[in-house]
C-alpha cells in the first residue's frame, strides 16, 4: 500500500531587504500554493510603508496570508501568532501538499515549526513598574538577566525587552529558557531555506528601502499614529525613530539615518538567528533553480 503524501511547510527566511517576498511568490507560483507571512510587522493593517508589505501587484499573484490581518491595536506575540498560523495550515493542508511561509521574524518562524513553552500570564503591576523605565534601563536589566536573549532580539522595542524580563522576574528563569529545546510534534514536515546577500549589498538595499519609504510617505504615515506611540505594534524600527522626531528629541535629517542604521542592525541581528539553525539550507535570493531543485527532492520524499 501506498504511503499516504507528507504534508509539507516550505519556509523562506532571512534578513529585511533581502528579497524574501519576491522569492517567495516566485517559488510558491511554481509549486501552485499559497503564502502565510511570518512577519511580525506587517499583520498589521494601518500601517503599511515602514512594513514593506507585498505591493498590491504582488499580492495579486499569490494568495497571502497573515497580511493586514490585524489591528494595531489587537494584541499579538508568539503564542497567539503559533495557534492562528497552526489552525490556518490545518486548513489550507487541505487543498495544498505543500505550503510557503516567509518572513524574517525569527521567533515567530520557531513558534510554528518548533512551539513554545507556555509563558507566565501578564503581571500588571509588574508592567506598570516597568514601563517607568529607560529604553536604556530595560537594556541593562535584560542583559544582565538573559544575555542569550539579549543578544538576539530587538533592543530598540522596549515591549519585547519588557515582557522578557516579566517572564525572568515572575519564574527566576531566562526568558530564553522557554525556547523549546525540543520541538513540539507537527504533522507536517518543514524545509528551511535562508536567503542571504554580500554585506554590502545588503546594506544598500536597506539603505535605499528606507529612502524610498521616505519618498513613498513613510512620515506622514507616523505621523498619522503619533498619539498611539504607546501600542506595541508601533515600537518598531522606522516608527520610534520618527516618533523622537515629531517630539523634538532629534532632528528629522537624524530619525532618518536612525532608521537606516537600526534596521541594518537588525539585519544582523536575523541573520545571527537564522544561521544558528543547522535545518537551514542557505542560497542567493535569486537562486530559484537551485531552490527548487532542492526542495522537489524533499516534497516527493514519503517519509
Amino acid at each position: 500500500m501506498d504511503q499516504p503524501i507528507v504534508k509539507t511547510l516550505i519556509v523562506i527566511a532571512g534578513p529585511t531587504a533581502v528579497g524574501k517576498t519576491a522569492a517567495a511568490i516566485r517559488i510558491a507560483k511554481a509549486l501552485h500554493t499559497e503564502i502565510i507571512s511570518a512577519d511580525s510587522r506587517q499583520f498589521f493593517r494601518e500601517i503599511s510603508i515602514g512594513t514593506a508589505k507585498p505591493s498590491p501587484e504582488e499580492l495579486m499573484q499569490v494568495t497571502h496570508h497573515f497580511i493586514n490581518s490585524h489591528s494595531i491595536k489587537d494584541e499579538m506575540n508568539a503564542g497567539i501568532y503559533e495557534k492562528e498560523a497552526l489552525r490556518l495550515i490545518e486548513h489550507l493542508f487541505q487543498k495544498h501538499d505543500v505550503l510557503v511561509m516567509t518572513g524574517g521574524s525569527g521567533l515567530y518562524i520557531d513558534a510554528v515549526c518548533k512551539g513554545f513553552d507556555e509563558l507566565p500570564v501578564k503581571d500588571e503591576e509588574l508592567r506598570e513598574e516597568l514601563e517607568k523605565k529607560t529604553l536604556e534601563e530595560l537594556q541593562a536589566e535584560l542583559e544582565k538577566r538573559d544575555p542569550v536573549y539579549f543578544e538576539k532580539t530587538d533592543k530598540q522595542n522596549p515591549q519585547r525587552l519588557i515582557r522578557a524580563i516579566e517572564v525572568c522576574r515572575l519564574t527566576g528563569k531566562p526568558f530564553s529558557e522557554f525556547r523549546k529545546s525540543e520541538s513540539k510534534p507537527r504533522s507536517f514536515r518543514v524545509v528551511k531555506i535562508g536567503l542571504d546577500l554580500d554585506r554590502k549589498i545588503l546594506y544598500n538595499r536597506i539603505n535605499k528601502r528606507v529612502d524610498m519609504m521616505i519618498e513613498n510617505g513613510l512620515i506622514h504615515e507616523v505621523k498619522t499614529f503619533r498619539h498611539l506611540r504607546h501600542l506595541n505594534a508601533l515600537q518598531t524600527v522606522g516608527y520610534t525613530e520618527l516618533f523622537d522626531y515629531f517630539f523634538d528629541k532629534i532632528p528629522q535629517e537624524e530619525a532618518i539615518e536612525l532608521i537606516k542604521r537600526n534596521t541594518r542592525r537588525f539585519a544582523k541581528r536575523q541573520l545571527t538567528w537564522f544561521r544558528r539553525d543547522p535545518e537551514m539550507k542557505w542560497f542567493g535570493p535569486e537562486d530559484d533553480e537551485q531552490m527548487l531543485a532542492y526542495i522537489h527532492p524533499l516534497i516527493a520524499a514519503k517519509v
